[in-house]
């Protein structure tokens, strides 16, 4: 298997995913044109297969004397850590979205308030909304339950 291939098991079925020249492409399935799309994929195999999502902090700022690379290297994990709360947000708008058949847009609307409502960070509320596809016991509030009505 080459350095940019992944084996992903899932059930009965093992695919590799494939980064191509053009995008990504999983086993012989359609190429997937975007890295973002490509990272969303993995997230979802990845809890899939079962392995535990850790909810990490956000890197704060690098120290003043830091190097050159140092401060890169902080910047690239500020960035990494941003696209992951992105995808998690993006998780989170489409299972409000489907739960309460709404529009995208709704969607995080609800998000966003019912976290700014209860001193939140939309990301760590979006986490559990998106947990809680999975885990009946997670609890959110009323207005994210799909078992309220509105």
């Amino acid at each position: 298997m080459r350095s940019h291939d992944m084996a992903v098991a899932g059930g009965a079925d093992v695919g590799v995913v494939r980064r191509t020249p053009t995008g990504w492409r999983v086993g012989a399935a359609q190429e997937v044109p975007d890295l973002v799309s490509a990272m969303v994929l993995a997230d979802l195999l990845t809890s899939e297969a079962g392995v535990p999502q850790p909810r990490a902090q956000a890197p704060g700022r690098a120290p003043e004397d830091a190097s050159e690379v140092e401060r890169l290297r902080h910047t690239i994990a500020q960035l990494e850590h941003a696209l992951h709360s992105r995808v998690v947000v993006e998780q989170a708008i489409g299972v409000l979205a489907e739960r309460h058949t709404m529009a995208p847009r709704e969607a995080f609307e609800r998000l966003r308030s019912s976290a700014r409502s209860r001193g939140r960070k939309v990301a760590d509320l979006a986490r559990d909304v998106v947990e809680s596809s999975t885990s009946p016991l997670t609890t959110l509030p009323d207005e994210l339950d799909g078992t309220t009505p509105r």
